[in-house]
């Protein structure tokens, strides 16, 4: 068979020696086209293993904090010396700490007490007066937040009563209980519940009206409503109220605990500063400081359990 090949007029027409030659040269000028694949780059880095990776996030995990209680403890060392060791140093306070925490449950009795039963006691007030605030408080924000009419009309009560400070409250409690323990908790109650009342309210104001559209469409009892509808939409709202209140509740027994007496971390740091103590004082933050921080902690895991949103510390 013999095959053909055309070629326009208006081509130029190539000696048959000249394509030969730029084949040749094509093949010169290109020798991987010819004898293979193009050679490849430089080598990229290999991949960081993983525990390099985990190493890296650890240590980034770990520094910043360590810094922030380095920087605290230098401060803390300079206004010690600053002041003629009249604040003791955090060496000092540490030797003090020790020594106290090695027996934290002695009774010598009843003002003469370890500082186990002391925290004892304020977590005490603290479970009952903020166990009450909630039982009043999340039914109330449920009803207020449900409810237009109610809104209006507790909101400038819960505007002139919130920002109350805590100590003014306790002698009503003193009035009308007639003891310091319950006048205790009686202040603890009234200055927990706002944060409760208000979050939750907001939580079912913001509920979309498409759910309450669909319950309505249903013919939905209110419980049905707050049961299925308002209670997971408003669960986030109503734990960062619980997570505002119990550390608004811890902060209020030590100052109710300097007034009232007794057995107590306040009644402790009081006593201790009428003894002019101040290690013990010092001592004394830290431990408040360490029950506030693990009560804020068990409540952010709470909320991490019981919600399908990240909650931050």
């Amino acid at each position: 068979m013999v095959s053909a090949v055309f070629h326009s007029p208006l081509e130029p027409q190539a000696p048959a020696g000249a394509s030969d030659a730029s084949k040749s040269i094509a093949a010169n000028a290109h020798p991987t086209s010819a004898a293979g694949p193009k050679a490849s780059g430089p080598a990229s880095p290999p991949p960081r293993s993983d525990a390099r990776q985990r190493w890296s996030a650890l240590w980034l995990a770990v520094l910043p904090p360590l810094c922030g209680v380095g920087l605290l403890l230098g401060l803390w060392a300079v206004v010690s010396a600053t002041t003629g060791q009249s604040i003791p140093g955090p060496l000092q306070t540490w030797a003090q700490a020790v020594e106290i925490f090695s027996d934290p449950f002695y009774r010598n009795g009843p003002n003469d007490q370890g500082v186990g039963w002391n925290v004892l006691a304020s977590l005490q007030r603290v479970a009952v007066g903020f166990g009450l605030a909630a039982l009043v408080g999340i039914p109330a924000g449920f009803v207020i937040g449900r409810f237009a009419f109610l809104s209006r009309m507790c909101n400038p009560v819960i505007s002139l009563l919130r920002p109350v400070s805590p100590l003014a409250w306790l002698p009503i409690g003193l009035l009308v209980f007639k003891g310091a323990n319950p006048a205790a908790i009686w202040t603890i109650f009234i200055c927990s519940i706002w944060p409760m009342v208000i979050n939750t309210a907001v939580g079912v104001q913001r509920v979309p009206q498409d759910y309450m559209n669909v319950a309505r469409v249903l013919n939905l009892s209110e419980w049905k409503i707050a049961t299925t509808i308002l209670f997971p939409a408003v669960l986030p709202y109503m734990l960062t109220g619980v997570r505002l209140a119990v550390g608004t509740a811890w902060l209020v027994i030590v100052a109710a605990e300097m007034l009232t007496g007794g057995v107590g971390i306040g009644f402790w740091v009081w006593d201790e500063w009428n003894n002019l103590n101040v290690t013990n004082i010092l001592v004394a933050i830290f431990v408040i400081g360490g029950v506030g921080l693990l009560l804020e902690w068990a409540l952010v895991r709470l909320a991490t359990a019981f919600t399908f949103e990240e909650v931050q510390s």
